[in-house]
């Protein structure tokens, strides 16, 4: 630890009246963060297989985001272009340069236009990738870097995000477990997005689109293979 961190910890400690950190205290705090022992999870967030995709689908539209299954990463782009013309949305977005979206055969829907990156003024539309997705509250989990920029989650209006079936984990435990497995350090932000953007805090009112994008809708692409076993 560098002696300017140690020294802002001490005043901390002093400031709270506590002593330095005995031994066995010390070794029982590192033992706690190398541990990550869970808490207590909900029922809903015990699922597994099938069970778990249904439960992610249900609380995903009980929060107002909208839910498209597909059976293969070929139907994808029909799927967006398809939800795009049920909400009159032109058939135009900005793409995540994430490797797994670009694998996606967008070349056989010639009229659906892509831009890639981050979002720029005017983009109505944004569609990502998400690490994983929380069947316990409908949630998904996005990390930030190159490929996932944050502000394509939260600027365009409209939010598409494609999630495979086996990335559906059934607790928030489980997802920062999924990271800690694949990172050797956390990523800058991760978001945590549960529908679209709302608010009540006027007039008690509920509002869509208050902080971010008016709409959220999920694709699923269920090919088969159970959550957690790719």
């Amino acid at each position: 630890m560098s002696d300017a961190r140690s020294d802002i910890l001490a005043g901390i400690r002093r400031a709270l009246k506590r002593g330095p950190v005995d031994g066995e205290t010390r070794r029982a705090l590192e033992a706690r963060l190398q541990g990550h022992r869970p808490n207590l999870v909900p029922k809903r967030g015990q699922t597994a297989g099938r069970e778990r995709i249904d439960a992610f689908v249900q609380m995903a539209e009980f929060s107002l985001a909208t839910v498209t299954r597909v059976a293969r990463a070929e139907q994808v782009p029909q799927a967006v272009a398809d939800y795009l013309k049920s909400q009159n949305l032109p058939a135009e977005l900005r793409m995540a340069p994430d490797p797994g979206l670009d694998a996606i055969p967008w070349a056989n829907l010639p009229l659906l236009k892509i831009a890639r990156g981050k979002p720029e003024p005017g983009d109505e539309v944004g569609l990502t990738g998400v690490f994983a997705g929380i069947a316990e509250t409908g949630t998904l989990m996005l990390l930030s870097g190159p490929r996932s920029p944050s502000t394509l989650n939260f600027l365009p209006e409209t939010h598409i995000a494609v999630v495979r079936a086996d990335r559906l984990v059934g607790s928030y435990e489980d997802g920062w477990s999924a990271l800690r497995q694949k990172n050797a350090a956390m990523p800058r932000t991760v978001n945590f997005i549960t529908g679209p953007s709302r608010s009540g805090d006027i007039e008690q009112t509920l509002q869509l689109g208050a902080h971010g994008p008016r709409r959220l809708h999920i694709i699923v692409v269920d090919d088969g293979t159970p959550p957690g076993e790719r």
